[in-house]
């Protein structure tokens, strides 16, 4: 056997991403919050960034030029990573064409007084708790044991530790611990320091009357056919008749099963749209949300510190290697976040032009779209449009939609058209609205009506999308008190 040495000429192509294309990659699929985090620590990490000012003003008292611009190709494509900010920077043309600027402020005399003196704090259960501890004739060290007890409920309001662990923690007995325990679970609201669904039922349950023994039966032996609504049960097992059953349930369905939750200080999260459209006449404007969004400018002081070489040559030319580094970086951020803002405006704009229908006449008639359909209409790939639409909001005369609502799968029609999937989501959400609560509609009649409107559906689909809409089946969907009409 002969080993020799040889030299072959291979072509082949290889993808690399380099830093700056990653960056405009993850950008794109930032949510609104996650951009601004993002650009606050980039601002803290790079000294050349910073926020411009509201209002901005150059020597002469007009606007000062907006040095956030980077100039960019009038139709935004894709971005592919060249330009990446590593070519030669001509530092004096660019710094030349910002001066000073000076910022002004409207200040009135007479202020008013400061926002933290005019908020409040929402009471809290371990507040609404402590302060009835502190009212109840307890010693020092059930105090103690009070306030462990507090500490350890969850936002429902249940134990979440074992009388165990608190006796252990606190160095006492376990019978010491449930007095204590069950003085707590006196106080407001009822069924509160409960240590499962059926203790915190049961406290509830004693504030209802010694003559609703029956409430109390029902919960303690019966709680798996109450969360089945099989009442029929219960009354053969009790020997009972089923009105007397329903009595009792109709008092246990006005109970509370997770009573912390009424000083829970966790408020409504609100989604902020990316993008608004507005109808004009008879067309749509698209308008970028900007509101919020730091706008971003490179500072003007380092432009002395390149100016200036007068004290060591080689500290000089370190410090200019090191601000132009930074002003590639922050260069290249600056025209990712605009190439981002474009992007979105040029998906939103593709959006509008096909579910043009939807926002004239509403949900049913919703067209089908995939991504590939708007890929191919601003000329990018499926997976950039994905990440463009993920976690990306529009605000609409329709409502506040997600960017993903409008792609779609398509179902049949006998006719021979096909129906946007949202919208036989929405009709099979209308017709269960539309049901008797004594008698809910199963998925077989479901898939009958929906037939008799022309649209082919199998039982199995109805089932998956009344489960993706949070909708219980018909036998947890049945109901035995209706509320009278007003």
């Amino acid at each position: 056997m002969t080993f020799e040495l040889k030299q072959s000429l291979k072509l082949s192509q290889q993808l690399i991403m380099t830093p700056q294309l990653q960056q405009a990659i993850k950008l794109l699929q930032l949510s609104r919050i996650e951009l601004i985090d993002m650009i606050q620590q980039e601002m803290e990490e790079n000294p050349l960034l910073e926020e411009r000012a509201s209002e901005e003003f150059g020597e002469e008292g007009a606007p000062a030029p907006e040095v956030d611009e980077v100039k960019t190709a009038e139709r935004t494509g894709e971005v592919t990573g060249e330009g990446d900010g590593k070519e030669d920077f001509d530092w004096d043309s660019y710094l030349e064409d910002y001066g000073p600027m000076r910022v002004t402020y409207d200040r009135e005399e007479d202020e008013g007084p400061s926002w933290e003196n005019m908020l409040s704090r929402k009471t809290t259960l371990t507040d609404h708790l402590m302060w009835q501890l502190g009212l109840s004739r307890l010693s020092k060290a059930e105090r103690g044991i009070g306030e462990q007890i507090i500490g350890n409920l969850d936002t429902s309001g249940y134990l979440a530790a074992t009388v165990e662990e608190i006796a252990e923690q606190e160095k006492v007995g376990v019978e010491v611990v449930e007095k204590v325990l069950a003085r707590i679970q006196e106080f407001d609201p009822p069924g509160i320091a409960a240590r499962d669904l059926r203790e915190c039922l049961l406290l509830q349950a004693r504030y209802v009357g010694a003559s609703h023994a029956l409430i109390e039966t029902i919960i303690r032996d019966y709680l798996h056919d109450l969360e089945t609504k099989n009442y029929n049960n219960i009354a053969k097992k009790l020997k009972i008749p089923l009105a007397d059953v329903l009595d009792a349930i109709f008092l246990i369905s006005r109970m509370d099963p997770k009573p912390g939750l009424v000083y829970s200080d966790e408020g409504p999260q609100y989604i902020i749209p990316d993008v608004f459209v507005f109808k004009v006449g008879e067309e749509y404007k698209i308008i970028l949300n900007d509101e919020g969004l730091p706008r971003l400018r490179i500072s003007n002081f380092y432009r002395e510190i390149l100016g200036g070489g007068a004290e060591g040559a080689q500290s000089a030319d370190d410090c200019k290697k090191y601000i132009k580094e930074r002003l590639q970086s922050a260069t290249w951020l600056i025209k990712s976040i605009q190439q981002r803002q474009r992007t979105i405006f040029r998906v939103t704009e593709s959006i509008v032009k096909f579910q043009r229908e939807f926002f004239d006449n509403g949900i049913h008639f919703l067209k089908p779209l995939v991504l590939r359909d708007v890929a191919d209409d601003v000329e990018m790939h499926e997976s950039t449009i994905s990440r463009v639409t993920t976690n990306k909001y529009m605000h609409t005369p329709r409502g506040i939609f997600e960017l993903k609502y409008f792609f779609n799968s398509s179902i049949s029609k006998t006719s021979g058209d096909t129906i946007a999937s949202k919208s036989v989501q929405e009709e099979i959400r209308k017709i269960i609205s539309g049901e008797d609560a004594r008698k809910p509609l199963s998925d077989s009649e479901i898939v009958d009506i929906l037939s008799g409107q022309g649209i082919s559906i199998a039982r199995r689909t109805v089932a998956k999308y009344r489960e993706m809409m949070g909708i219980l089946p018909s036998s947890k969907r049945k109901k035995f008190f209706i509320k009278p009409k007003n």
